[in-house]
Protein backbone atom coordinates (compact mmCIF):
# COMPACT_ATOMS: atom_id res chain seq x y z
CA UNK A 1 0.00 0.00 0.00
CA UNK A 2 1.37 3.42 -0.94
CA UNK A 3 1.87 6.00 1.84
CA UNK A 4 -0.17 9.15 2.28
CA UNK A 5 0.80 11.53 -0.53
CA UNK A 6 1.84 14.58 1.48
CA UNK A 7 3.20 16.52 -1.49
CA UNK A 8 0.13 15.94 -3.62
CA UNK A 9 -2.09 16.78 -0.65
CA UNK A 10 -0.31 20.11 -0.21
CA UNK A 11 -0.86 20.92 -3.88
CA UNK A 12 -4.51 19.92 -3.50
CA UNK A 13 -4.92 22.29 -0.56
CA UNK A 14 -3.66 25.05 -2.83
CA UNK A 15 -6.28 24.21 -5.45
CA UNK A 16 -8.94 24.10 -2.73
CA UNK A 17 -7.90 27.57 -1.55
CA UNK A 18 -8.11 28.95 -5.09
CA UNK A 19 -11.53 27.35 -5.55
CA UNK A 20 -12.97 28.68 -2.28
CA UNK A 21 -11.63 32.17 -3.03
CA UNK A 22 -13.03 32.09 -6.57
CA UNK A 23 -16.51 31.11 -5.38
CA UNK A 24 -16.52 33.87 -2.78
CA UNK A 25 -15.22 36.55 -5.17
CA UNK A 26 -17.84 35.66 -7.77
CA UNK A 27 -20.48 35.77 -5.05
CA UNK A 28 -19.18 39.17 -3.92
CA UNK A 29 -19.61 40.50 -7.44
CA UNK A 30 -23.17 39.14 -7.54
CA UNK A 31 -23.89 40.72 -4.15
CA UNK A 32 -22.70 44.13 -5.37
CA UNK A 33 -24.90 43.83 -8.45
CA UNK A 34 -27.97 42.90 -6.38
CA UNK A 35 -27.26 45.19 -3.45
CA UNK A 36 -27.56 42.45 -0.80
CA UNK A 37 -24.86 40.39 0.86
CA UNK A 38 -27.16 37.57 2.02
CA UNK A 39 -26.29 35.70 -1.20
CA UNK A 40 -23.06 34.64 0.50
CA UNK A 41 -25.11 32.14 2.50
CA UNK A 42 -25.97 30.37 -0.76
CA UNK A 43 -22.27 30.29 -1.65
CA UNK A 44 -21.39 28.53 1.63
CA UNK A 45 -22.73 25.13 0.60
CA UNK A 46 -21.83 25.64 -3.07
CA UNK A 47 -18.21 26.38 -2.14
CA UNK A 48 -17.84 23.06 -0.33
CA UNK A 49 -19.29 21.21 -3.31
CA UNK A 50 -16.88 23.02 -5.64
CA UNK A 51 -13.89 22.27 -3.39
CA UNK A 52 -14.85 18.58 -3.29
CA UNK A 53 -15.09 18.32 -7.09
CA UNK A 54 -11.86 20.24 -7.73
CA UNK A 55 -10.00 18.18 -5.11
CA UNK A 56 -11.31 14.98 -6.71
CA UNK A 57 -9.85 16.13 -10.04
CA UNK A 58 -6.58 17.29 -8.47
CA UNK A 59 -6.10 13.98 -6.63
CA UNK A 60 -6.41 11.81 -9.75
CA UNK A 61 -4.14 8.78 -9.35
CA UNK A 62 -3.87 9.27 -5.59
CA UNK A 63 -5.70 7.64 -2.70
CA UNK A 64 -8.35 4.95 -2.69
CA UNK A 65 -10.75 5.49 -5.64
CA UNK A 66 -13.82 4.38 -3.68
CA UNK A 67 -13.13 6.79 -0.82
CA UNK A 68 -12.46 9.64 -3.24
CA UNK A 69 -15.82 9.17 -4.95
CA UNK A 70 -17.64 8.56 -1.67
CA UNK A 71 -16.42 11.68 0.13
CA UNK A 72 -16.96 13.82 -2.97
CA UNK A 73 -20.50 12.55 -3.43
CA UNK A 74 -21.43 13.07 0.23
CA UNK A 75 -20.08 16.63 0.19
CA UNK A 76 -21.74 17.60 -3.09
CA UNK A 77 -25.14 16.24 -1.98
CA UNK A 78 -24.94 18.10 1.34
CA UNK A 79 -23.56 21.34 -0.15
CA UNK A 80 -25.97 21.64 -3.07
CA UNK A 81 -29.01 20.80 -0.94
CA UNK A 82 -28.04 23.52 1.50
CA UNK A 83 -27.35 26.05 -1.27
CA UNK A 84 -30.68 25.40 -2.99
CA UNK A 85 -32.59 25.54 0.30
CA UNK A 86 -31.07 28.89 1.30
CA UNK A 87 -31.57 30.33 -2.20
CA UNK A 88 -35.27 29.42 -2.16
CA UNK A 89 -35.70 30.66 1.42
CA UNK A 90 -34.17 34.03 0.60
CA UNK A 91 -36.14 34.78 -2.57
CA UNK A 92 -37.86 38.14 -2.40
CA UNK A 93 -36.22 39.14 0.89
CA UNK A 94 -33.95 42.08 1.54
CA UNK A 95 -30.68 42.13 3.40
CA UNK A 96 -30.11 39.69 6.26
CA UNK A 97 -30.25 41.54 9.62
CA UNK A 98 -26.96 39.92 10.63
CA UNK A 99 -25.13 41.56 7.75
CA UNK A 100 -26.95 44.86 8.24
CA UNK A 101 -25.72 44.94 11.84
CA UNK A 102 -22.19 43.96 10.82
CA UNK A 103 -21.93 46.55 8.06
CA UNK A 104 -23.32 49.26 10.33
CA UNK A 105 -20.09 48.93 12.33
CA UNK A 106 -17.89 49.23 9.25
CA UNK A 107 -15.25 51.92 9.12
CA UNK A 108 -14.52 53.23 5.68
CA UNK A 109 -15.86 51.56 2.56
CA UNK A 110 -18.69 49.17 3.50
CA UNK A 111 -18.14 46.93 0.47
CA UNK A 112 -14.43 46.46 1.19
CA UNK A 113 -15.31 45.72 4.80
CA UNK A 114 -17.84 43.13 3.62
CA UNK A 115 -15.23 41.60 1.31
CA UNK A 116 -12.81 41.12 4.20
CA UNK A 117 -15.13 40.23 7.04
CA UNK A 118 -17.77 38.19 5.21
CA UNK A 119 -16.50 36.76 1.93
CA UNK A 120 -12.79 36.19 2.50
CA UNK A 121 -13.41 35.04 6.06
CA UNK A 122 -16.01 32.51 4.90
CA UNK A 123 -13.65 31.40 2.12
CA UNK A 124 -10.96 30.71 4.72
CA UNK A 125 -13.46 28.77 6.83
CA UNK A 126 -14.46 26.68 3.80
CA UNK A 127 -10.80 25.80 3.29
CA UNK A 128 -10.33 24.73 6.91
CA UNK A 129 -13.65 22.96 7.39
CA UNK A 130 -13.27 21.01 4.13
CA UNK A 131 -9.98 19.43 5.24
CA UNK A 132 -11.55 15.97 5.84
CA UNK A 133 -12.88 16.03 2.27
CA UNK A 134 -9.47 17.03 0.96
CA UNK A 135 -7.44 14.60 3.09
CA UNK A 136 -9.72 11.65 2.33
CA UNK A 137 -8.89 12.02 -1.37
CA UNK A 138 -5.24 11.13 -0.70
CA UNK A 139 -5.74 8.35 1.88
CA UNK A 140 -4.52 5.04 0.39
CA UNK A 141 -6.36 2.54 2.61
CA UNK A 142 -9.44 0.76 1.21
CA UNK A 143 -12.81 1.52 2.76
CA UNK A 144 -13.62 -0.30 6.00
CA UNK A 145 -16.33 -0.26 8.67
CA UNK A 146 -15.20 3.12 10.07
CA UNK A 147 -15.97 4.81 6.75
CA UNK A 148 -19.47 3.35 6.70
CA UNK A 149 -19.97 4.46 10.30
CA UNK A 150 -19.06 7.94 9.06
CA UNK A 151 -21.62 7.64 6.28
CA UNK A 152 -24.26 6.68 8.85
CA UNK A 153 -23.44 9.73 10.99
CA UNK A 154 -23.51 11.91 7.85
CA UNK A 155 -26.93 10.46 6.93
CA UNK A 156 -28.33 11.26 10.39
CA UNK A 157 -27.05 14.79 9.94
CA UNK A 158 -28.55 15.22 6.48
CA UNK A 159 -31.88 13.89 7.78
CA UNK A 160 -31.99 16.39 10.64
CA UNK A 161 -30.99 19.27 8.35
CA UNK A 162 -33.30 18.51 5.45
CA UNK A 163 -36.34 17.45 7.48
CA UNK A 164 -35.87 20.23 10.01
CA UNK A 165 -35.61 22.84 7.26
CA UNK A 166 -38.70 21.47 5.49
CA UNK A 167 -40.72 21.42 8.72
CA UNK A 168 -39.76 25.00 9.53
CA UNK A 169 -40.58 26.18 6.00
CA UNK A 170 -44.07 24.64 6.20
CA UNK A 171 -44.60 26.17 9.64
CA UNK A 172 -43.64 29.66 8.45
CA UNK A 173 -45.79 29.35 5.32
CA UNK A 174 -48.94 29.15 7.46
CA UNK A 175 -50.13 32.70 8.34
CA UNK A 176 -51.67 31.33 11.54
CA UNK A 177 -48.14 30.69 12.85
CA UNK A 178 -46.93 34.28 12.43
CA UNK A 179 -45.05 35.31 15.57
CA UNK A 180 -45.19 31.82 17.07
CA UNK A 181 -42.24 29.61 18.02
CA UNK A 182 -41.75 26.43 15.99
CA UNK A 183 -42.05 23.52 18.44
CA UNK A 184 -43.16 20.62 16.26
CA UNK A 185 -41.51 17.63 14.59
CA UNK A 186 -37.75 17.55 15.06
CA UNK A 187 -38.00 20.98 16.68
CA UNK A 188 -39.57 19.25 19.72
CA UNK A 189 -36.33 17.29 20.21
CA UNK A 190 -33.82 20.10 19.75
CA UNK A 191 -34.07 23.85 19.32
CA UNK A 192 -31.68 23.58 16.37
CA UNK A 193 -32.18 20.39 14.30
CA UNK A 194 -30.49 21.99 11.29
CA UNK A 195 -27.39 22.95 13.28
CA UNK A 196 -27.26 19.54 14.94
CA UNK A 197 -27.52 18.04 11.45
CA UNK A 198 -24.58 20.14 10.25
CA UNK A 199 -22.63 18.96 13.29
CA UNK A 200 -23.26 15.31 12.37
CA UNK A 201 -22.43 15.85 8.69
CA UNK A 202 -18.92 17.10 9.45
CA UNK A 203 -18.15 14.56 12.15
CA UNK A 204 -19.32 11.90 9.69
CA UNK A 205 -17.04 13.19 6.93
CA UNK A 206 -14.21 13.29 9.45
CA UNK A 207 -14.76 9.58 10.22
CA UNK A 208 -14.59 8.79 6.49
CA UNK A 209 -11.23 10.59 6.41
CA UNK A 210 -10.06 8.81 9.60
CA UNK A 211 -10.76 5.49 7.91
CA UNK A 212 -7.97 6.33 5.49
CA UNK A 213 -5.29 6.42 8.17
CA UNK A 214 -3.86 8.52 10.97
CA UNK A 215 -2.35 11.05 8.59
CA UNK A 216 -5.74 12.02 7.15
CA UNK A 217 -7.20 12.11 10.65
CA UNK A 218 -4.40 14.32 11.98
CA UNK A 219 -4.65 16.97 9.28
CA UNK A 220 -8.44 17.15 9.32
CA UNK A 221 -9.50 16.91 13.00
CA UNK A 222 -9.58 20.71 13.18
CA UNK A 223 -12.58 20.70 10.81
CA UNK A 224 -15.29 19.12 13.02
CA UNK A 225 -13.90 20.95 16.05
CA UNK A 226 -14.18 24.32 14.31
CA UNK A 227 -17.67 23.51 13.05
CA UNK A 228 -18.77 22.42 16.52
CA UNK A 229 -17.60 25.71 18.02
CA UNK A 230 -19.23 27.76 15.25
CA UNK A 231 -22.54 25.92 15.47
CA UNK A 232 -22.83 25.86 19.26
CA UNK A 233 -20.98 28.95 20.50
CA UNK A 234 -20.30 31.00 17.39
CA UNK A 235 -22.48 32.28 14.57
CA UNK A 236 -25.03 29.47 14.84
CA UNK A 237 -27.02 28.65 17.97
CA UNK A 238 -25.85 31.56 20.13
CA UNK A 239 -26.68 34.35 17.67
CA UNK A 240 -30.01 32.84 16.65
CA UNK A 241 -31.14 32.41 20.25
CA UNK A 242 -30.18 35.99 21.02
CA UNK A 243 -32.50 37.04 18.17
CA UNK A 244 -35.31 34.74 19.36
CA UNK A 245 -35.09 35.63 23.05
CA UNK A 246 -37.82 38.28 22.98
CA UNK A 247 -40.36 36.28 21.00
CA UNK A 248 -43.54 35.26 22.87
CA UNK A 249 -43.35 31.65 24.02
CA UNK A 250 -39.60 31.34 23.55
CA UNK A 251 -38.74 31.03 27.25
CA UNK A 252 -41.23 28.19 27.75
CA UNK A 253 -40.01 26.44 24.61
CA UNK A 254 -36.36 26.83 25.61
CA UNK A 255 -37.04 25.48 29.10
CA UNK A 256 -38.51 22.21 27.84
CA UNK A 257 -36.44 21.63 24.68
CA UNK A 258 -32.82 20.53 24.37
CA UNK A 259 -30.45 23.33 23.42
CA UNK A 260 -28.61 21.25 20.81
CA UNK A 261 -28.43 17.46 21.10
CA UNK A 262 -31.86 15.81 20.51
CA UNK A 263 -33.80 14.39 23.44
CA UNK A 264 -37.50 14.08 24.37
CA UNK A 265 -38.94 17.39 25.64
CA UNK A 266 -39.20 17.90 29.40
Amino acid sequence: MSPFAWGAFGTGVGWAAVTAAAVMLVTFAIALARGVHRVVDVAWGAAFAAVAVVTLAASAGQGDPARRLLVTGLTVVWGLRLAVHIALRGRGHGEDPRYEAMLARARGDRNLYALRMIYLLQGALVLVVSLPVQAAQYAPRPLSVLAWAGVAVWAVGLFFEAVGDAQLARFKADPANRGRVMDRGLWRLTRHPNYFGDFCVWWGLFLVACDGGWQAAAVSVVSPLVMSVLLIDGSGKRLLERHMAGRPGWDVYAARTSAFFPRPPR
